[in-house]
């Protein structure tokens, strides 16, 4: 049985990383196979800028895919703002 996690992919060059918020296997590598893009995150913006898309986040949520605790947390920050 393969599980759909929620999960970070990392982007960007050498110590200018950014990453994006992605449903994918849970085997599947880090940077691999992508089954949606829902948003992105930015660590090394001044605000650490995060963007998702909450209803496609929750649609995801309702097909049974699960989130990494990481992604739990930056979704928790873009709910309180």
């Amino acid at each position: 049985i393969t599980m759909l996690k929620i999960k970070l992919s990392r982007q960007g060059k050498k110590h200018q990383p950014h990453y994006r918020i992605i449903v994918a296997e849970d085997r599947s590598k880090r940077d691999g196979k992508v089954t949606a893009q829902l948003g992105y995150f930015q660590p090394t913006s001044q605000d650490k800028k995060v963007v998702i898309d909450l209803p496609l986040y929750q649609s995801w949520l309702k097909k049974g895919a699960q989130p990494t605790s990481t992604v739990k947390n930056l979704v928790e920050r873009v709910k309180k703002s």
